[in-house]
């Protein structure tokens, strides 16, 4: 079974930036899509990225499309989640997640593994 570890998360200001990393052990990594989510208090868990088993796809939210890019190295089995232009409402516990398979999903139910996540907090 794979293994999940989410590192990297802090408290920035606004415009500033951050860099998660999502390190993966156990199981298999290759041959799986990857992806970030997001998870502020009372709301659902959002889709924010995901990239292909080889790192020439990808797709973000909306909401993030322009600041943040996600990349991985299968060698080192990671995968992180470069966040610019940080504003408040990224404040949220972020987590990593391994796809079911290649498919680019944006649905809890197309990954089958989760990291415990990492709490990322933007001031005003």
């Amino acid at each position: 079974q794979v293994q999940l570890v989410e590192s990297g998360g802090g408290l920035v200001q606004a415009g500033g930036s951050l860099r998660l990393s999502c390190v993966a052990s156990g199981g298999t990594f290759g041959s799986h899509s990857m992806g970030w989510f997001r998870q502020a208090p009372g709301n659902e868990r959002e889709f924010v990225a995901a990239i292909n088993r080889n790192g020439g796809i990808t797709t973000y939210a909306d909401s993030v499309k322009g600041r943040f890019t996600i990349s991985r190295d299968n060698a080192k089995k990671t995968v992180c989640l470069q966040m610019n232009s940080l504003k408040p409402e990224d404040t949220a516990v972020y987590y990593c997640a391994r796809g079911k398979l290649n498919e680019l999903g944006r649905l809890r139910i197309n990954y089958d593994s989760w990291g415990q996540g990492t709490q990322v907090t933007v001031s005003s």
